[in-house]
């Protein structure tokens, strides 16, 4: 049974007009990233990073999966092995690609820098569907106190999430594709690290330019993501891969 693990960055929800990790000047959404994407910003002005992330969940609705997300989520429908997608997005459109395919046992899918979708108690850490806004008078459905829900989001300085399943996955993969990342942002950066050190998986960077790490990479295709993503699923179904 062969096992695919796949990493996804900002550049392969691009297409479908989600704005990337960091615009021009080192801005995020015309934001400094110190001041809406910390847990430092969140304590000195709560109610700026709530509006900055109910921002960004309300533009969800202004937005769908493009065709790179339509083919991986075909890909987890068809595959009969393993499946792992890890995404550093936090938006749904992979969620939404899925919908109405039946997908296997093996497959998951893990957002390692959280959901928008999603709000969390800061004191109990209990997660909880969320498509509203969020403001520091919101009250948490479990402590039932205002100022406690907080989006559902990995900020600078706190730990990813699901590291020890995406490392198992990592060394264990026989295909290994990274799309639309940049190469700049670690943990996931060094997942390619990981895979060589394996001596098992093929590695593959699909992106719309080289990455910081494209030299660790043993077969490299660039272009939108729209169009090779497709492209290269194509050729996994048709057993030119693996």
């Amino acid at each position: 049974m062969k096992t695919i693990v796949i990493l996804t960055g900002s550049g392969i929800s691009a297409e479908s007009g989600v704005p990337t990790f960091r615009d021009n000047g080192g801005l995020w959404c015309s934001h400094r990233i110190e001041d809406v994407a910390t847990p430092e910003a969140y304590l000195r002005n709560p109610a700026l990073v709530q509006e900055f992330y109910n921002m960004r969940r309300k533009q969800l609705k202004e937005v769908k999966p493009n065709a790179a997300h339509l083919a991986l989520a075909e890909l987890a429908a068809q595959w009969d092995g393993k499946y792992f997608l890890i995404t550093q997005n936090v938006d749904d459109l992979h969620e939404r690609a899925g919908e109405g395919k039946t997908l296997g046992d093996g497959f998951a899918l893990w957002h390692m820098h959280g959901e928008l979708r999603k709000a969390r108690c800061g004191v109990s850490e209990e997660i909880f569907p969320w498509d509203e806004n969020i403001t520091v008078e919101t009250r948490c459905p479990c402590c039932k106190k205002p100022g406690r829900l907080r989006p559902h989001i990995v900020w600078f300085g706190e730990m990813p999430l699901y590291m020890d399943r995406i490392y198992h996955a990592l060394r264990d993969c026989d295909l290994f594709l990274s799309i639309g990342t940049s190469g700049n942002v670690y943990p996931a950066a060094g997942f390619v690290h990981e895979v060589r050190a394996s001596g098992r998986g093929h590695t593959v960077e699909l992106n719309m330019e080289p990455s910081n790490g494209h030299t660790l990479f043993e077969e490299k295709i660039y272009g939108p993501a729209t169009r090779v993503v497709p492209e290269y699923v194509t050729r996994i179904l048709a057993g030119a891969i693996l």
